[in-house]
């Protein structure tokens, strides 16, 4: 398929992350973009602001006419009535990382890959390159602070892209330089065990790499992929790229830095957390092997914002924070709170849980509750569905009898922002990735009015 022939685009879920990363690069190239989603949102609202036309009810009466391809999400249902419209009169139809593969086997590609921390660390390298001269193009499944935006418009060969190892999408990619971060079990639904993760995912990803490029993995995973040319490993103390020497100074992640060649002592990284310092040592890992220098890294470290929703403050003073975060697995609920710790040590953290998924939340039960238990105080909401069905026996009930935490109770939305002024929190964290977002302004407001 010939992308510049394309004169009129159609987005079946348009509102997801990737989605309208996707619609932003058309809209920029002068394609006309219509779409459709479930529900207005804050990036909705803004992609209308931009010129692309949006509506919010399955109607094939509203699309239009001259339609050269249809784009659509995993998570839309077969039985949507547009899509199947548009299958009934024959459109083009092509899945969300179908499109990124073409659009990105004609330029130099970078795909971050794991089950955590591809946002974030696909941001930083963005930004990183961009600092270092070089004028990549990015599609991020989050808005970068520094940015504005989840679409970034280059004008060199460079492009860098998630991975996306849910319904395998990562395998569309071919890409020139990739990074695995993690490959811990998640997206079961699809894959059915670990194993199958493991190797009709990963394995099949790290085999994408074009001849002659490289792969850096993080070094307790390594041996999992085996022996294959151009295979590098980073990590905190280990790996042939490695970071050691985290500590916390003036408020920064401080660390130094050792691969490839070189040597960057007193690296410092405004991002909180040791896992942030592990993706940030992928990062500056790709860096340095396009030939970045020293002063654009350290720059760069230092001056990168984040990504919405991924541990972001939204309100701290010298006596008490808000921080809201995206973690909707065991391992992200456990680094989000591990770098609340070490920001706060000796703070008493409340954390605000919504469960994504069913199918999650039975597959990882145990893993959650454990996490959990880590906090001070928590208060549980119901799951977030997205795109799932009711499964019996699987609620937030499930969680809540498997934690030991005895300062945890159950919250809905109706009840959470009385339950919160009830707990009085000095560090306070939400956590998932259903719409838990919407609770973003009342939240911040409470503390703004409680000092």
């Amino acid at each position: 398929m010939n992308l510049s022939d394309i004169k009129k685009v159609y987005f079946v879920g348009i509102g997801g992350i990737g989605m309208s990363a996707l619609a932003r690069y058309f809209h920029g190239r002068g394609v006309e973009v219509h779409g459709y989603d479930k529900t207005e949102t804050l990036l909705t609202k803004k992609l209308v602001e931009e010129g692309i036309h949006i509506h919010y009810e399955e109607a094939p009466e509203r699309i239009p006419e001259g339609i050269g391809l249809v784009i659509l999400t995993p998570a839309v249902p077969a039985t949507h009535r547009e899509l199947a419209y548009f299958r009934e009169h024959g459109y083009p139809i092509r899945k969300r990382a179908e499109v990124l593969g073409i659009i990105s086997r004609g330029m130099k590609a970078i795909a971050v890959g794991g089950t955590h921390g591809k946002t974030t660390t696909s941001s930083l390298l963005t930004y990183l390159l961009r600092c270092g001269g070089i004028d990549c193009t990015a599609f991020l499944g989050g808005i970068a602070l520094n940015f504005g935006s989840n679409f970034v418009e280059g004008h060199s060969e460079w492009v860098v892209v998630e991975a996306d190892e849910y319904d395998r999408s990562f395998l569309h990619l071919s890409p020139n330089v990739a990074v695995i971060l993690s490959m811990d079990a998640d997206h079961l639904d699809i894959y059915g065990d670990r194993e199958t993760l493991l190797e009709t995912g990963f394995r099949a990803f790290a085999r994408k790499v074009e001849s002659g490029g490289s792969l850096f993995v993080q070094y307790r995973w390594r041996e999992l992929l085996g022996e294959m040319p151009g295979l590098h490993s980073f990590g905190l103390e280990g790996g042939e790229y490695r970071s050691e020497n985290v500590r916390v100074e003036n408020g920064f992640f401080t660390f130094d830095y050792r691969g490839g060649g070189h040597h960057f002592k007193g690296l410092q990284l405004a991002l909180p957390g040791r896992h942030n310092v592990e993706n940030a040592t992928a990062a500056i890992s790709v860096a340095v092997g396009l030939g970045l220098e020293e002063s654009a890294i350290r720059e760069g470290l230092r001056s990168f914002r984040g990504i919405r929703r991924r541990f972001e403050f939204l309100y701290r003073d010298g006596q008490s924070a808000y921080i809201d975060d995206y973690a909707h697995h065991p391992s992200e609920l456990e680094a989000a709170i591990g770098a609340a710790r070490e920001l706060y040590p000796g703070k008493r953290i409340t954390g605000i849980f919504q469960p994504h998924l069913y199918s999650r939340t039975r597959d990882f039960a145990d893993g959650f509750a454990a996490a959990l238990d880590k906090l001070d105080d928590i208060l549980l909401m119901g799951i977030y569905p997205a795109r799932e069905l009711p499964i019996e026996g699987v609620s937030s009930e499930l969680l809540f009898g498997k934690m030991t935490n005895p300062s945890r109770r159950l919250a809905d939305k109706a009840t959470l922002m009385e339950a919160i002024k009830e707990n009085k929190p000095e560090v306070l964290i939400t956590l998932g990735a259903g719409d838990i977002d919407t609770f973003r302004e009342p939240i911040t407001a409470y503390f703004e009015e409680r000092k």
